[in-house]
Formats: structure tokens, sequence, C-alpha cells
């Protein structure tokens, strides 16, 4: 079973200046990053819905469409939040938009599905040290489960490392190979195309 941390991997890539490969395959990530002979279960895709500029909006509603179309992905949603900042400089007060839930929906959904048993090995893609505490309850309670970390690219956590019973780096021709058609058909005869600015 793959477990994504959006956003961890979204900064990952444009740390490096890989917007073209936004449009990413995870499904076909998630097999690609697989040992021999494994077969992956599931994917699980969190996110949360953006506000923000409109365009960004749309790139992203398109994306989670195209996800809605890959066999075996499910997409959790986090929410976005405003919290109140105040310049030290100005003094000016402006509300910052945060994103809330992504860390503790992948601590729910791993740890839920290691008690339904649907999973041997899962393979979780962030850099995220708030998820050391689920990965170290499941080895506790599930000693045959594996948890190996996938860093995005950019990316490290060393407490996660220490914890997984693996971890690799996501590279970039793995990225490069998982990649969505540029047009997607739709049932209802509409087509999702891929981003201007992620080609």
């Amino acid at each position: 079973m793959g477990y994504v941390d959006s956003f961890n991997l979204y900064f990952g890539l444009r740390s490096k200046g890989w917007s073209r490969f936004f449009w990413l395959d995870v499904s076909k990530l998630i097999d690609s990053l697989a040992k021999p002979g494994q077969i992956v279960s599931g994917v699980r895709y969190f996110t949360a819905p953006l506000i923000g500029p409109s365009q960004k909006q749309k790139q992203q509603k398109t994306l989670l469409d195209a996800y809605g179309r890959l066999e075996g992905c499910s997409v959790y949603y986090g929410k976005y939040q405003n919290t109140l900042r105040r310049c030290a400089h100005c003094g000016i007060e402006i509300d910052v938009p945060s994103e809330k839930m992504t860390d503790v929906n992948i601590a729910v959904e791993l740890l839920s599905d290691a008690v339904l048993d649907s999973f041997d090995a899962a393979l979780l893609i962030s850099a995220d040290s708030d998820l050391t505490p689920v990965i170290l309850k499941v080895r506790a309670l599930f000693p045959g489960k594996r948890v190996i970390a996938a860093f995005p690219p950019g990316r490290f956590s060393q407490s996660l490392a220490l914890a997984a019973h693996g971890y690799l780096v996501i590279g970039r021709a793995k990225l490069a190979a998982s990649q969505l058609p540029d047009q997607i058909k739709q049932e209802d005869g509409s087509t999702l195309v891929r981003p201007e600015g992620w080609k």
C-alpha cells in the first residue's frame, strides 16, 4: 500500500524546479518503487483543497480529477485554515493559510490499514517527521509489517529514516517515467489536459 503526502511531495518537486513532474501518476510511481514480486494493493493520496489563486485551484482540480480515473487510488482531504499573523517589523496583521489534518489523516489510515491487515509493507512518501510516532506504533503492534519511507526530492527526515524499516530518495528518473498522459478522456466525453505550466 502506498501513502502519499501530497504537499510534502509538491514542495520537494518545487524546491528542485521540477514543475514538469507535477502531472504525476502516483499509482505508477508507487509501482516503480515497489520491490520485484510485490503487489501494490492501492494508493492513498492525502491533500487539501487549495484556497487562493484560481489558477492553482484549477490545476489541482484537474490533477485530482485525473486521480479519480486511477484504479486503486483514493483521495483523502484535509483543509486549509487561516491563521492571523502579525508582522514583527510593521505590526500589520494578515491571514496566512496553512494546511491542516494531512499528517493526522495519514496516521489514521496507516494504522487502520495495519489493523485491518490491508498490507504487508507500506510505502510512505513524505519527509514529515510528525509521522514518526505512527511508524513506531505500527512496528510495535505489528512486528510482521514493514514501513518504508520514500523521501521526495530535496527532502529528508532523520527521524523517519530511523523509525522506518528502510528508506529511499525518489529520483528524477522515477518521476519522469511516472507521468500521466497529456490528455485523459473522461466518461462524460470531456478531456483532462496537462496544465500548461506543468509541461
